[in-house]
């Protein structure tokens, strides 16, 4: 009887998945499975993560607070939306969340849009489970900024230019340069992505046919016009996110680059490995049919290749050239290739059963992680990140209240740890604008001292230290201190940081005549409030 009881809710399970597998070309079976993810994961990471955002969401919407064609350290494009959903939604936690995974819930949709040039009916279903094998619709999703915003971009860029590739025309053309002009708006390694449509262009056996058509001609026109504005506001600014690349990301030994680049691409293999593999023990019976299948792919599968080889192996090849880091997080939105080609390349039905199953798995995967949000919110509020991400709402809140009470007017400009910074922009009743750090390795501009300016650190970081010490040495009323930020979670305390602070009033001017150091406030200044 008990077991009866036990497998009783496990059949309704199956039952109303089968139904929903069913529909899927006649009903709204995928758009309700993407709402669905949508939802549940923005819930989870709401609570996961309730002590406040990873630096990078903060500096998603810091970079968006006008529009401008650029930013000291990126490309616009996650700024732009950033500003546009806050033009439609409250700037807090969980509507930054709900960005997040509407943005991974898009990607999907892309991705389901380009299956269906190839798939029917179950095989949908199951690219889009085995996506959510992976980590990067979810827990890479969740740090919304210029790599996720690429989950979206890229699938969409694929399909314009594979309807291009195929069907040569106008509409489809324009449209594959301007989405590959969107996807360099939001970050430059989409270059790759960009070569790699022009290695398969090249590679391809119906190449004769689209390179002699007006469509590659068409779709460059409309890529240089898509990104002119971006590159005549690099020509002003002194191409500054170049200077941030190469600064950040090169001049590295040869043997650093080499182990960058091997780890770039066990990397990317490790996280196909679940999917790849639960694919093959779907498919244990069809297993040599697959095979056969693989090496047969038809044009449009084969062009995809083409695609995801070249894109992968040129950053690989570049990083060793060049001396240059190579993160695995760069190239995450492109893996739905892999997914796409083995699944489309079957010419057989997988048995529902095993696609059931696959949905069972991942559905009991993915609500248990739901579930378990509030005890990773617990153990976070005891052992919280090394990055200092679960202090960031606190410090901020804390140095606004003594900015207040100090000079009774709103904070202008804030500085410091970029993430202390950034979340005091964003948490600050006042918003202050953020100018770069001490990482930077300049004092603040006598123009930005006379408006009032403020600066977090996190406590006993040299750097810093030595940089704030310099502030409070050449301009006089500074005001420096240490405070402790001390976490707590329903009425539970957790773990304390001491944070160092300094604060500049307004209208002081540096000790020394001829001022400090001037700091290229660029972000700031061009941002405007």
């Amino acid at each position: 009887m008990r077991d009866l009881l036990i497998l009783a809710p496990l059949r309704s399970v199956r039952t109303f998945l089968v139904r929903w597998l069913d529909k899927i070309e006649t009903g709204w079976s995928i758009p309700i499975f993407l709402i669905g993810f949508v939802g549940l994961a923005a819930l989870g990471f709401s609570v996961a993560y309730v002590h406040g955002m990873h630096m990078d969401i903060l500096e998603a919407w810091a970079v968006g607070r006008t529009f401008d064609w650029g930013f000291w350290k990126h490309p616009p494009l996650m700024g732009w939306i950033a500003h546009l959903w806050t033009d439609v939604f409250p700037l807090t936690d969980w509507s930054f969340r709900l960005l997040a995974m509407v943005n991974a819930g898009l990607a999907l949709f892309a991705v389901d849009l380009l299956a269906r040039r190839f798939v029917r009916g179950d095989k949908r279903a199951v690219i889009l489970l085995l996506l959510l094998l992976t980590p990067v619709y979810l827990f890479h999703a969740e740090k919304y900024n210029a790599n996720s915003i690429m989950l979206a971009v890229w699938p969409f860029a694929t399909y314009c230019f594979l309807r291009s590739f195929e069907e040569r025309t106008v509409g489809w053309a324009a449209a594959a340069g301007f989405l590959c002009a969107l996807a360099m708006l939001g970050k430059y390694y989409s270059i790759f992505l960009i070569l790699g449509f022009v290695a398969a262009a090249f590679l391809h056996p119906d190449r004769k046919r689209y390179l002699l058509s007006r469509a590659p001609w068409i779709s460059v026109a409309c890529g240089l016009i898509g990104i002119a504005p971006h590159v005549y506001w690099l020509a002003q600014n002194d191409f500054l996110p170049f200077q941030y690349a190469v600064h950040t990301h090169i001049a590295r030994d040869g043997n650093q680059s080499l182990r960058d680049a091997a780890l770039f691409a066990i990397t990317n293999i490790a996280y196909l490995l679940f999917p790849v593999i639960s694919l093959c023990v779907m498919l244990r019976s069809h297993l040599r049919e697959w095979g056969r299948n693989l090496k047969e792919l038809p044009s449009g599968l084969f062009l995809l290749l083409l695609v995801f080889a070249a894109s992968i192996l040129m950053p690989i090849v570049m990083v060793v050239g060049v001396g240059s880091d190579l993160p695995a997080t760069w190239h995450f939105q492109g893996l739905f290739l892999v997914i796409l080609i083995l699944v489309g390349a079957l010419r057989f039905e997988i048995p529902r059963r095993e696609t059931v199953n696959l949905a069972t798995m991942v559905g009991g995967l993915f609500l248990c992680a739901v579930l378990a949000s509030p005890l990773h919110a617990l153990y976070r509020n005891a052992h919280p990140n090394q990055s200092g991400r679960d202090f960031y709402r606190g410090a901020a809140l804390e140095l606004a209240s003594a900015w207040h009470k100090a000079y009774g007017v709103p904070l202008a400009r804030v500085s410091g740890d970029d993430g202390l910074a950034f979340a005091t922009e964003f948490y600050s009743p006042d918003h202050p604008l953020y100018g770069r750090s001490f990482a930077f390795a300049a004092l603040p501009a006598d123009s930005t001292f006379a408006k009032g300016w403020s600066a977090l650190c996190f406590a006993g970081e040299p750097r810093c230290d030595a940089w704030m010490a310099e502030i409070a040495r050449k301009v006089p009323g500074t005001r420096r201190w240490t405070f402790p930020v001390t976490l707590s979670l329903w009425g539970v305390t957790g773990a304390t940081r001491e944070i160092a602070a300094i604060m500049v009033g307004p209208s002081a001017t540096p000790g020394s005549p001829d001022g400090p150091k001037r700091l290229d406030d660029v972000g700031a200044r061009r941002r405007g409030p």
